[in-house]
């Protein structure tokens, strides 16, 4: 198909050493043929035919209009790829990521210089291939990804385990468990569904495997060698997302290697990001190309190594569309400077929960186990309910403590530090602290939150049990913030031992008990900045508009029973049906999700994630409906799974998990 200036092939084989031929769509810059181009390559399990359809469509014809190639290949046994998809981040996906460059770089129409990029899945991959030192690959950009597979992922974060672990080995399975399109691959899609269908995993069961920071993590974690990066690199991310850590990290760890840009952002691409303000990533981009695959002089390495929205006291709302605050630039990037706040610049202990020993600066805590329910998801791909709702539901069940109201605004960004010395009756608990940002009317922003399994408090890689009973010393990083309190707000630190759904609890619940005069915050101070302009994208709706067959709909709700004890947290995610008005390709996802505690019973904790897919063209369809689950018991994990998969109506295929894995200190 040809649009303007660009040809678009809608479907490219690519084929392997090995023979399996890797199903890509690209965006061919006119005249390529004559005056070879550069080429951007993003590389992705989410099918390039309808999952990530819209925001490509939002993208790489913008990048085939200022002459550049842009190359979206299926992972291999994804949408149309042969084969069947092995795990996350693996060696093999990175050595398919290598030769596919290589192949880009060969073509006729190729210059011979490579960029790649993504979000999330391909910005984590973009990293690591970068990583391996394929030769044609000159540049990346790297979008709410992360530079630590542990920490910073959806799977554990400083031990503790994320119930978004669950949620997306269930999406993956969702993923893979679905039809390429027989548009494309002919008569032999039901052969290639029916053999992913029988060989997928369930990636939870790997995942549990590996419940400390092992080797499975460092592989991929680019963290391990930063030294060793060859490229340059944009590091871009937002503040409303989980992956909010990894451009200051990048840019500690790389130097002038990176600039880093984080927004006030879900986790989307800048151009069609929530909330607003936007940045004009089109052009960010096409200029970071044109200086690293052109070799033209555009000023990209004179940029700011950071960039930030710096948020000014937003409110809680049930959706967040447009957040106060301003840019700034830093041109280098430094751990900042840090403001320290000990126990007696607080406040009075608040109100709610129980104090034993306050007098001699010890005060006890066991948060309600279904203390949480306001986090929000620890990524974000909306800003209503997944973002953090008021904290004030929470903060009940939390030791609380804040300043007197503000006499003048300050400012913040990098990652706040708690020091505290606490003691555990039971050999390990979770410790959570949240930085609250309490406005003159009472309501309460969570500005950020940091965890920590303290059976890791000294590492990650060999947990062990607390001494009992014995005061012990705790360092807790929270996650990066960028944040102004306003005059008249107070600065609430909030501490808690539960954190639920978004992490499961330890199998046993014995509380903290802190040493309140030990007790220290350290606030990471703005510094020396410039206030920028950043520019908006020009065009304020750039997603395509499909064919509306089935309205979406999206609904979050807590439900406590009060006499059984009993609290369930409802997710329901149902994208509606809609179709590709050149393809006649349509599809619909929905994802149905609860998670149930019983109150004083950690053991009672369990998740179920129900996902529907189906896909239709004219007289053909098909549907599967994979349910995933976790529960536990004091000394293990249990999982479950099944995928059931449909032809028109009738079921042609069935398969079940099952696997109980040991906790490790979890």
């Amino acid at each position: 198909m040809t649009t303007g200036n660009f040809t678009v092939i809608e479907n490219q084989w690519i084929v392997l050493k090995d023979g399996t031929r890797m199903a890509a769509r690209i965006w061919m810059p006119e005249g390529a043929d004559r005056n070879p181009v550069p080429a951007v390559f993003e590389y992705l399990p989410y099918r390039k035919r309808d999952g990530t359809s819209p925001r490509d469509e939002s993208t790489y014809p913008v990048f085939a209009a200022a002459g550049i190639a842009g190359i979206r290949v299926d992972i291999r046994g994804s949408g149309e790829s042969d084969g069947v998809i092995d795990g996350e981040y693996t060696p093999r996906e990175q050595a398919d990521g290598c030769e596919l460059i290589g192949w880009i770089a060969a073509q006729p129409w190729s210059n011979g210089k490579v960029g790649m990029m993504g979000i999330s899945w391909g910005g984590f991959n973009c990293l690591q291939v970068a990583a391996l030192k394929p030769p044609a690959l000159k540049a990346v950009i790297s979008i709410a990804s992360t530079v630590d597979r542990y920490n910073d992922d959806i799977h554990y974060k400083n031990g503790t385990h994320l119930s978004a672990q669950l949620s997306w080995a269930a999406t993956m399975l969702a993923y893979q468990s679905r039809s390429p399109d027989p548009a494309l691959v002919g008569d032999m899609w039901r052969q290639m569904w029916l053999e992913r269908l029988a060989l997928e995993p369930f990636f939870i069961e790997e995942w549990l495997e590996h419940q400390r920071r092992d080797a499975f993590w460092k592989h991929g974690s680019i963290c391990e060698d930063f030294d060793g990066f060859p490229v340059p690199a944009m590091v871009i991310a937002g503040w409303a997302d989980g992956y909010r850590n990894t451009p200051m990290k990048a840019a500690e760890g790389m130097g002038d290697r990176v600039k880093a840009l984080i927004g006030p952002w879900v986790h989307k691409y800048p151009h069609f990001a929530w909330p607003k303000p936007r940045a004009d990533f089109h052009g960010e981009a096409i200029a970071w190309w044109n200086r690293w695959l052109r070799d033209e002089d555009t000023g990209v390495e004179n940029l700011p190594q950071m960039r930030a929205f710096i948020l000014d006291g937003p409110k809680p709302a049930l959706r967040r569309d447009i957040e106060p605050g301003f840019w700034i630039a830093k041109d280098t990037w430094q751990p900042p400077e840090m403001q320290c706040f000990y126990v007696d610049q607080f406040g009075s202990l608040q109100e709610g929960m129980p104090i034993a020993g306050a007098h001699d600066h010890d005060a006890y805590l066991r948060s309600p186990l279904d203390m949480g329910t306001a986090a929000g998801e620890w990524f974000t791909l909306k800003p209503d309910a997944e973002m953090a709702g008021d904290q004030r539901i929470d903060d009940a069940g939390s030791l609380t403590f804040q300043t007197a109201p503000l006499t003048h605004a300050v400012d913040y960004l990098g990652q706040p530090v708690l020091t505290v010395e606490l003691s555990c009756d039971g050999d390990w608990a979770n410790l959570i602290a949240r930085l609250v940002d309490i406005h003159p009317d009472g309501s309460a922003t969570r500005v950020t939150f940091g965890v920590l399994n303290l059976a890791h408090r000294d590492g990650y890689a060999e947990p062990k049990p607390m001494e009992k009973g014995r005061k012990t010393q705790i360092r807790l990083v929270l996650d990066a913030c960028g944040y102004r309190f306003g005059a008249g707000h107070r600065i609430r630190l909030s501490l808690s031992t539960s954190y639920w759904p978004m992490v499961l609890p330890a199998p046993s619940d014995p509380g903290l008990t802190f040493d309140l005069a030990s007790l220290g915050l350290a606030l990471p101070k703005l510094g020396d900045h410039q206030v920028i302009t950043m520019p908006e994208p020009e065009n304020p709706d750039p997603l395509p508009k499909y064919i509306e067959h089935a309205t979406g709909k999206t609904s979050r709700r807590v439900e406590r029973d009060m006499t059984t004890g009993k609290t369930h947290y409802y997710i329901f995610e149902d994208t509606g049906l809609f179709e590709h008005p050149d393809t006649g390709f349509a599809t619909q996802d929905i994802r149905n999700e609860i998670w149930t505690i019983v109150a004083n019973d950690p053991l009672s904790m369990t998740g179920l994630s129900t996902w529907t897919c189906i896909a239709k063209r004219g007289n053909w369809s098909v549907k599967t409906v994979s349910i995933s689950r976790i529960s536990c018991t004091a000394t293990d994990w249990l999982t479950s799974a099944s995928v059931t998969a449909f032809e028109g109506e009738t079921q042609i295929f069935e398969k079940t998990f099952e696997k109980r894995v040991p906790r490790d200190f979890m």
